[in-house]
């Protein structure tokens, strides 16, 4: 098997995650990095033995021969890294937020269309193991067809203290939370046609919103609710889970706190451990999301070996953008918003 060779755009919080990730995959591996900080892109060279390091992206994509580009920028970035990579007809992934705007991002889709690369947002939460394993009970048909749904993630946990910038954005949970907790609904439950939604801000020391509820009409005729909060002060802290319940015509999912699965369906009631490994790189409780990282990277060097699209292309990540999207105007305008016309 010829081993990848892929570049890491941008050296921030997150993406030490990913280039953990990308040392224990096999058939790929980061050859390169890039940041504009020279500081940040010091630590993460000599952390990961990375010798070749560029300040500008396009001394990058001039002076390096890559098979990918994995970019872990700041949103406002994502469109000219991205249609620099499509210049170059290399294949991308890109960080979520996907753009600061829905045209931004149907921009960077055109643009890897036109030019044939593949592109993929890292919309990683439905790559948890414990997710995966909702979405296998539903397949196996135990519990009949879903109808309804709700995706939860409620939490006192300070964010702040390691990404401070959160606390300085207009837009907040449902940009950078909530998106994860509606593409979880999207991968459950199917596409959306219509989102009602409400949201507060209880902690007066942030400039964004802390609290959403959305209500979810789905193409299939179910209904979901996807509800996230970080002012929600419980007597043992689940972050960072999201929590699943999915009652169908046959039967209910629960995945509880602690990873407990509970299935009642057609061959009676099941409960199960469905924990995500602890990585030997990872540290409690952030181990699933640092799971999670390893299972979509996978994905991607799965997908670039057999010419397949990603299931977090940038195509469908629109549906997920439009979602985040219809959630403002719907929080602001206080009405049910349809997904049809954001989406044309």
């Amino acid at each position: 098997m010829v081993e990848l060779r892929g570049a890491l755009i941008g050296c921030g919080f997150f993406a030490v995650n990913q280039m953990h990730a990308w040392r224990d995959i096999a058939g790929a591996s980061i050859v390169a990095i890039c940041d504009r900080d020279p500081v940040r892109l010091e630590v993460v060279g000599e952390q990961f033995g990375i010798a070749r390091r560029y300040t500008d992206a396009a001394a990058l994509f001039a002076g390096e021969s890559l098979d990918f580009v994995d970019i872990a920028a700041t949103a406002a970035s994502h469109r000219p890294l991205v249609e620099m990579a499509a210049r170059y007809r290399i294949p991308a992934i890109c960080q979520k937020p996907f753009a600061p705007t829905l045209a931004d991002a149907k921009a960077m889709v055109k643009a890897c269309t036109d030019a044939g690369v593949p592109l993929m947002v890292h919309e990683n939460f439905r790559w948890q193991s414990p997710i995966q394993a909702v979405r296998a009970v539903l397949d196996s048909g135990e519990i009949g067809t879903p109808f309804y749904g709700r995706i939860s993630f409620r939490s006192a946990y300070d964010v702040f203290s390691g990404q401070p910038y959160l606390a300085t954005g207009k837009r907040f949970i449902i940009e950078d939370l909530g998106i994860h907790c509606l593409d979880i609904a999207r991968f459950l439950l199917g596409d959306v046609s219509t989102i009602t939604t409400r949201t507060a801000r209880i902690n007066p020391e942030i400039a964004g919103e802390d609290v959403a509820t959305m209500l979810l009409d789905h193409n299939s005729g179910a209904t979901s609710v996807v509800d996230c909060s970080y002012a929600t002060k419980l007597a043992t802290e689940p972050f960072p889970q999201t929590l699943v319940e999915i009652d169908g015509s046959d039967g209910t999912i629960r995945l509880e706190q602690n990873y407990r699965l509970t299935v009642t369906g057609r061959n009676g009631t099941a409960v199960s451990d469905v924990s995500p490994p602890l990585l030997p790189w990872a540290s409690r409780p952030w181990h699933n999301i640092q799971e999670s990282v390893v299972a979509i990277q996978k994905h991607w060097v799965a997908c670039l070996a057999k010419g397949t699209e990603p299931e977090t292309s940038g195509a469908d990540n629109l549906k997920t953008f439009a979602l985040v999207e219809a959630a403002y105007a719907g929080a602001a305008s206080r009405e049910p918003v349809q997904l049809d016309a954001l989406l044309r």
